[in-house]
């Protein structure tokens, strides 16, 4: 059956016969950042091949893709947020695009419409690129800036796994090389938070930096939408695909910082973040190979945040990113700072990355949602009913989430959400956790889920500050799977194949899913990914992530996909039912894990002639599902699907395995 086309209205989708709709999905995949076969972090590289690589398999090759999307349909998912990357489409060179990868990702997007899934296309990156600890942007991209990349790590520019990582003792946490989630801290350094600026700002820091006779800014933002575009032409016939995202967790480089801030101030909109306190004027002296001491930032929770606990020295080595051709970095080219007689910095304006032609300037309303605009009037060039799924800078949407700017039409709140300390030190905290946002602790169960509850709110709420609102769906939200230490894949390797090893996971991901059930927020879960390992180093295959809800290393053969031995982990945290396409509104949906009882209530609306399609997975009800229906009668059943219609006015339905 063709799925029907969505668009947006107010705050819900709605398909073309006025039905409401929560898409429950999954982001596919963790591996898509890096080349197939062997681009994942757990290879040593030097990114020399940058240029020679391939994304043709990623998320998975085209003869697993029926056991893929199979295992998926059968959770009850019904939404794919595509992962591709700039790097994936224009490796080659500039205007040098991958053919044959595009062809490739084609056939994906077309083979998951012929399984269900609404499809939007996200083109991801982390920390710039593959070179500064993460992915997204092609290599070839630094030589334009006049920065040598081979230079970025042992200048401490960049914090990159490949680099730091020691590959004699392989399968292990090494937190003295390379930290747990470290890579997030790389938006300070040097290596990303000049390209950041001159990405969304550089018609206004760097004015005078031209690349083959364009704003580099211009260019830069040229090529990242001439990649997209080809991928929406490719897709454009398929009524499935929705959109595309803006751009993932972009960062914000300089841009509203003073030179000398190193961000050692907690603020409710700007808390200090884990590692060193880099300012503009540290980042910018220092990749020019100057040795220097910054402050190192730990989370202390009694003292309310992150605060300096030590002082490092950094590029010791006095390493210089810039190549010998380049004209030097550009802003202090425009006159941000110069350089004494004694090899000292002085800053000329502090206020540099602050104010333009003495106006003080937001991230957000000057750059940021600008740029949202632009991808949008790209994609609706192609296709004028696409969505754009729009995403501010990671913490800004859960720190301060009125969206302060004119959104670009068609807009999706895609914002990301997670449970910031689960996900950092990889462990659940449970009974009592805290509240990031009020610093206090939460206890049990129900005072968690409450918490998540008032976070999700509050990403909810920046539809509020959208006329006419908009929906909102969480692009991204999970858990780690290796917690403590990976205390699960010990149990599973000693034979212990039972579901009970999973509780915590199962636990976390049920108050989320609770949480977001009592919102009807849609979601994307991060992440699934086909090549995931219990391997410590390995895990999604990307620095030592391991958010997967499937792994090759939870299959045994002869297994159906979607049970436990078909590689499926803490399968009863998101395989559960949901009310997919309402008839009407829904005012109630509830879901209770250990009993299994759904409760769904709504406002059926009878000039809306199709049903209300609930997703009853047959994981949740092995042996088939009782229903209690008042005011509404069954349409149908089968395949992990129920359909029914409401009579007129409030109606409710019931179920519970039988």
């Amino acid at each position: 059956m063709a799925l029907k086309k969505l668009s947006p209205q107010g705050e819900w989708f709605v398909d073309t016969t006025g039905r409401k709709v929560i898409l429950r999905g999954i982001n596919l995949g963790g591996d898509t950042k890096v080349p197939f076969p062997n681009g994942g972090t757990q290879f040593p590289t030097d990114f020399s091949d940058h240029k020679e690589v391939s994304f043709i398999g990623r998320p998975f090759p085209l003869s697993e893709a029926d056991t893929h999307f199979t295992r998926l349909k059968k959770w009850g998912f019904n939404v794919l947020r595509l992962l591709t990357t700039w790097e994936a489409v224009e490796h080659k060179g500039p205007g040098e695009y991958d053919e044959a990868y595009l062809d490739y990702f084609t056939e994906i997007v077309r083979l998951a419409g012929e399984y269900g899934f609404y499809v939007f296309v996200d083109f991801h990156q982390d920390v710039w690129s593959r070179m500064t600890g993460g992915d997204g942007a092609p290599g070839w991209i630094f030589e334009k800036m006049g920065i040598d990349y081979r230079k970025l790590s042992e200048a401490d520019a960049a914090i990159v796994m490949q680099r730091a990582y020691d590959y004699n003792r392989p399968g292990i946490r090494q937190e003295e090389n390379y930290p747990t989630m470290c890579w997030s801290q790389n938006y300070r350094y040097a290596g990303n938070a000049i390209l950041w600026t001159l990405f969304f700002g550089g018609k206004d820091f760097a004015p005078n930096f031209l690349i083959d006779g364009k704003n580099v800014q211009d260019y830069l933002q040229g090529h990242y939408l001439g990649c997209m575009k080809q991928i929406a032409e490719r897709v454009k016939d398929f009524d499935f695909v929705l959109g595309f995202d803006s751009l993932n967790e972009p960062g914000k480089g300089f841009i509203g910082r003073a030179m000398n801030d190193r961000g050692l101030t907690n603020t409710d909109k700007d808390p200090a973040k884990p590692g060193l306190g880099w300012s503009p004027i540290d980042a910018l002296f220092s990749s020019h190979g100057h040795t220097i001491d910054l402050p190192y930032l730990t989370l202390k929770v009694w003292k309310g945040g992150f605060v300096p606990t030590k002082t490092v020295t950094v590029n010791k080595n006095q390493i210089s990113i810039w190549l010998p051709e380049s004209p030097g970095d550009p802003f202090q080219l425009e006159g941000a700072y110069t350089i004494t007689k004694d090899g000292t910095p002085f800053i000329e304006r502090n206020d540099f990355f602050q104010n333009v032609k003495g106006k003080a300037i937001d991230f957000d309303a000057d750059y940021l949602i600008p740029f949202m605009r632009t991808v949008g009037e790209t994609i609706r060039s192609i296709r004028n009913d696409w969505m754009v799924f729009i995403e501010r800078e990671a913490s800004d949407a859960f720190t301060h989430p009125h969206l302060n700017g004119e959104a670009p039409k068609l807009a999706v709140n895609a914002a990301h959400w997670y449970d910031i300390l689960t996900l950092l030190f990889k462990t659940f905290l449970y009974p009592i956790a805290i509240d990031t946002l009020t610093k206090r602790p939460v206890f049990g169960k129900s005072g968690i889920e409450a918490m998540y509850v008032r976070q999700l709110t509050r990403i909810k709420n920046t539809a509020d500050s959208v006329p006419g609102k908009i929906p909102s769906l969480i692009g991204e939200f999970g858990i780690p799977f290796d917690l403590q230490g990976g205390k699960a894949y010990k149990e599973w390797k000693k034979g212990n194949h039972s579901p009970k090893i999973w509780k915590r996971h199962v636990m976390a991901l049920d108050a989320m899913y609770n949480a977001m059930d009592h919102l009807f927020l849609s979601n994307t879960l991060w992440n699934y990914t086909a090549t995931n390992e219990n391997d410590l180093m390995v895990g999604d295959g990307w620095n030592q992530e391991d958010l997967s809800i499937f792994s090759k290393d939870q299959i045994i053969p002869g297994s159906d996909p979607d049970v436990y031995g078909g590689g499926g982990r803490a399968i009863e945290g998101f395989c559960r039912p949901y009310a997919a396409f309402t008839q009407g509104t829904p005012i109630k949906m509830k879901y209770d894990l250990d009993s299994r009882e759904f409760h769904f209530e709504w406002l059926s609306d009878l000039a809306i002639t199709e049903p209300c399609v609930i997703k009853v997975p047959r994981f949740v009800y092995p042996n088939g599902v009782q229903i209690v229906l008042s005011n509404a009668e069954k349409i149908s059943e089968n395949e992990g699907e129920l359909t029914v219609k409401g009579n007129g006015g409030k109606a409710s339905l019931i179920l519970t395995p039988l």
